[in-house]
């Protein structure tokens, strides 16, 4: 993998501009934040996107993949402002998890997700190298 990025563009934090890959593709369907069960045990946006993430790497390890395998990430979160207010927590939470692999990512604000309690959707695109 080789993340890209453009000459005198500034060096993003917490994410990259592209990333060039070659492999087998894994596509992991949104995650929300509840368990196996599918049981919610928070409303926070911080635990839930903690188990968001958690439930990511399930997934990814049943193709033998892990957060170093992520070529992107797309976000849907019902909140931009608590989104924005608790970005230290939320990158926190994203090492501990996730460690330092930070794919393309796009974070987008919807007005709500299917599961009503649902604060955060995630859904990731991993490569596993040839």
């Amino acid at each position: 993998m080789k993340q890209l990025q453009p000459p005198g563009w500034a060096t993003p934090k917490g994410y990259a501009n592209g990333v060039a890959a070659r492999g087998t593709l894994v596509f992991v369907g949104g995650q929300i934040g509840w368990n196996a069960e599918q049981v919610f045990e928070s409303d926070d946006f911080i635990a839930q996107t903690r188990q968001a993430l958690m439930n990511i790497r399930a997934v990814l390890a049943c193709a033998g993949a892990g957060p170093e395998h992520m070529v992107r990430m797309t976000w849907y979160i019902v909140d931009r402002d608590e989104y924005n207010t608790r970005l230290r927590e939320l990158g926190t939470v994203y090492r501990e998890v996730m460690g330092k692999n930070f794919p393309a990512m796009t974070c987008v604000e919807v007005s709500a997700l299917v599961e009503e309690r649902a604060q955060i959707e995630i859904e990731v695109t991993a490569v596993l190298p040839d």
